[in-house]
């Protein structure tokens, strides 16, 4: 009778979590630290639940393998639950016999389901149960650690630049800017009025008149002469 009661709350956590979207460890922490009205979760709940996010990938790959035409995400909501559990305690709980396992997911089913859902989730579950040496939790874990912690190693891979690298493009970044005191002047523009070009501070003229071209002039009591 516990562990029925265990398997109704551990449905009801599953439940909301998948209405909600939310991530199952995380809405797992919010009812352990704040049961409200309820009682605190039984421990027993505790582990299926822990045991479906654990393991769901393998659970609900088995459970559309053998589920005629019908993935996952198709199924009512509490019904892919209660199959979820029943999953976990059919390939991941020695404890529990397979035939118990299916009649306590018929028991929910039939409290929280349809007549139709009794006769699909009794055909899954009596299919799995055939099958069952097919799946092994700890194997597909260790397997989706591996592969990513692939993932990240090559992620990391593509972003790190070897500090070989950083310094000589360094180097040659600081051996190809001019150096600011040798740098060739930027030309003035020139003024609007041909021959005539703005005066620098040192009194040299820039402009499009050639220097050596200009006529020289001597200065007389402040009159320009030109010779």
């Amino acid at each position: 009778m516990a562990r029925s009661t265990a398997r109704k709350r551990a449905l009801n956590t599953l439940y909301e979590a998948d209405e909600k979207g939310q991530d199952i460890l995380s809405l797992l922490a919010e009812r352990i630290a704040h049961p409200g009205a309820q009682t605190p979760l039984p421990d027993y709940a505790i582990t299926m639940v822990h045991g479906v996010a654990d393991h769901a990938t393998t659970i609900d790959r088995a459970l559309t393998e053998h589920s005629t035409g019908w993935n996952i995400k198709r199924m009512a909501v509490v019904d892919r639950n209660i199959l979820r559990i029943a999953t976990w305690e059919i390939i991941g709980n020695d404890e529990v016999p397979d035939k118990v396992a299916i009649d306590e997911a018929l028991g929910l089913a039939k409290t929280l389901s349809d007549g139709e859902s009794l006769s699909f989730i009794h055909g899954v579950l009596s299919s799995l149960c055939l099958d069952k040496a097919n799946y092994d939790f700890e194997h597909d874990a260790q397997q989706e650690t591996s592969e990513s912690a692939e993932v990240d190693s090559e992620t990391n891979d593509s972003v790190t630049v070897q500090p070989e690298t950083v310094q000589s493009e360094t180097v040659q970044s600081e051996t190809s800017e001019p150096d600011a005191a040798s740098a060739e002047p930027v030309p003035e523009a020139q003024s609007d009025s041909p021959g005539e070009g703005a005066q620098s501070e040192s009194g040299t003229t820039h402009g499009s008149i050639d220097p050596h071209d200009a006529p020289s002039a001597v200065v007389a009591d402040d009159t320009v002469q030109m010779i």
